[in-house]
């Protein structure tokens, strides 16, 4: 039981730490400002990680230090709750921490893709609203233009959320079916 509530506490932070490290490199490849609140949230909660990185791997048009950042803070989870139970098996756990890295920047798209539904049914003026339809944007537009709208309703978002799941399934059984 205590093993179960350790590996729910580093999920939960893990998971919040490298969301901010994935949604902070993100809004750079999509050149996207956040809302000033937002902005302060992600830089201040990455800074301790991302700013020390920089040193060793400056960033050029991407913030490569953010996205292993977020790699580093996934494998260091899986090692906290793993590490112990598999003689420390490197090959075992960093294959885990690659599935678990690829699932949760689906994960992320995923939840902007609720979020941008969810703004467009209740209030699509809100002032997040215009910061996750960018952040959208570059994966929704390739398929918009084979996809048209149907009697006005744009099924885009939910052909993504099909595809980022296929992607999450195929990912996984190539890793530990390969290895």
């Amino acid at each position: 039981m205590l093993h179960s509530i350790f590996t729910m506490i580093v999920n939960a932070v893990a998971s919040i730490l490298a969301g901010v490290l994935l949604l902070r490199f993100w809004m750079q490849v999509v050149r996207v400002r956040p809302p000033q609140s937002v902005g302060q949230f992600v830089y201040q909660l990455s800074d301790w990680l991302v700013l020390p990185l920089r040193r060793l791997m400056p960033g050029g048009r991407h913030d490569w230090a953010s996205l292993v950042g977020a790699f580093l803070i996934v494998l260091l989870s899986i090692i906290a709750i793993l590490g112990w139970q598999t003689n420390f098996d490197f090959k075992l756990i960093f294959l885990v921490s690659l599935e678990r890295f690829f699932e949760w920047i689906c994960y992320g798209f995923m939840a902007t893709l609720i979020l941008e539904a969810v703004f467009s049914w209740v209030n699509p003026h809100a002032p997040l609203a215009p910061f996750v339809r960018a952040l959208n944007d570059p994966l929704l537009r390739p398929l918009r233009r084979i996809i048209p709208p149907l009697g006005g309703v744009d099924l885009s978002p939910l052909v993504l959320l099909i595809l980022l799941q296929i992607a999450v399934r195929v990912v996984g059984a190539l890793l530990f079916g390969v290895f």
